[in-house]
């Protein structure tokens, strides 16, 4: 019966193994090639190529079919509706009335404050709010007017 003690302690049976050894002569049983194989590009030293090189084959990203026509310069918005502007006021979550991208990712309605944001006109809006965003649709700034809101954009300037 052994103590569990510091001194005692050592590896289960079997979850140690010794390393492979190569290079070590033909006795070894890893010696002449060490494992390589013969010939070709990774046996050589140094070798390496790219993770998602195929070997001179014609690569996935090259033989996959590309459709339509792919903007460089398009726009991307992160949308919020009208209604839950709605529904977080209702909730008592905006108090002040005061609504900009800030607020809006403190509260939840999107994720990333670097990223433009457009309200759509999704819903009713009852509340009087002031909001502030890079852009608005027709229905929404007609929404938001018609509560007695304010709506403000931002402008993004350009860096040099």
């Amino acid at each position: 019966m052994t103590t569990d003690v510091l001194s005692n302690l050592r590896p289960a049976d079997g979850s140690r193994k010794k390393p492979k050894r190569i290079g070590r002569g033909q006795g070894s049983g890893h010696g002449k090639t060490s494992t390589r194989g013969h010939n070709g590009q990774k046996s050589r030293a140094g070798a390496t190529y790219r993770p998602w090189f195929e070997g001179g084959q014609m690569p996935l990203s090259r033989r996959v079919p590309k459709r339509g026509f792919h903007s460089p310069f398009k726009k991307v918005f992160q949308l919020v509706n009208v209604e839950s502007l709605q529904k977080l006021s209702s909730e008592g979550k905006m108090q002040s009335g005061v609504v900009t991208p800030e607020v809006m990712v403190k509260l939840g309605l999107i994720r990333k404050p670097n990223v433009p944001v457009k309200i759509l006109g999704d819903g009713d809006l009852s509340v009087k709010l002031d909001v502030t965003a890079h852009a608005f649709s027709e229905s929404a700034a007609g929404k938001i007017a018609s509560a007695g809101g304010v709506t403000r954009i931002i402008t993004v300037t350009a860096k040099d």
